[in-house]
């Protein structure tokens, strides 16, 4: 899971980033507004971003991320403790707003929630189980051995089972950033289908595909 960290702060940015990274997610470190705008497009599962920084503000950043991603979460984090700032952080649509000085412990506590969706396990029908911390798909047979696009794009479709994810939400967050055809995301899909119940995938012509919110249940 690749995280964006944007953060005037070298010493905190990189104090960030080595505290994420212990707990195997792969980070990007900026420290500049304008540096961190230019790659938002590079397949982010979260992003982290200080308000008060050179160039374009953290706010500002937020803005454009939510023109086009709207379930990637986002973390503010910021010296600044005035309630404008933090009712515009929500307003724009971050999903948790942490103040300066914090303990690295509560900031990985938000991202794990966030990014794990607050869920175990995702019951796909079937008797097929997915757990979200060991990564492990199950069956009555045993284990299903699951691909990383595989496991990225029954994450992505698991955050919110009665939406359908898009073809460019698909490309950006399974395939990380890098530019892929519909062909490549179909064959992914039926390779997929062929591992688990194949009803447990809805394909919504013209428009993506969505999980089958009458067989798939998240649990905690």
């Amino acid at each position: 899971m690749k995280i964006l960290v944007l953060e005037d702060n070298e010493r905190l940015c990189k104090l960030i980033a080595s505290a994420l990274e212990k707990e195997n997610y792969k980070v990007d470190m900026f420290f500049d507004g304008e540096e961190a705008l230019a790659v938002l497009a590079n397949g982010y599962h979260c992003f982290i971003l200080d308000i008060n920084v050179p160039s374009i503000d953290g706010i500002s950043i937020l803005e454009t991320i939510r023109m086009y991603h709207s379930i990637i979460p986002v973390i503010i984090i910021s010296s600044n403790h005035e309630l404008d700032k933090i009712q515009a952080s929500y307003e724009v649509g971050c999903d948790d707003y942490l103040k300066k000085p914090f303990f690295m412990y509560e900031l990985i506590q938000k991202v794990k929630k966030l990014c794990n969706f607050g869920f175990k396990t995702l019951d796909l029908g079937d008797s097929f189980i997915y757990n979200y911390t060991s990564k492990y798909l199950s069956s009555l047979d045993g284990e299903v051995k699951l691909a990383k696009k595989e496991i990225l794009f029954l994450e992505l479709l698991a955050r919110d089972i009665h939406r359908v994810v898009s073809f460019e939400e698909i490309e950006e967050y399974v395939w990380e950033g890098e530019a892929t055809t519909l062909i490549n995301i179909r064959a992914l899909v039926k390779r997929l289908r062929k591992k688990i119940p194949e009803k447990a995938i809805t394909i919504v012509k013209g428009m993506g595909y969505s999980l089958n919110s009458n067989q798939c249940k998240l649990q905690k």
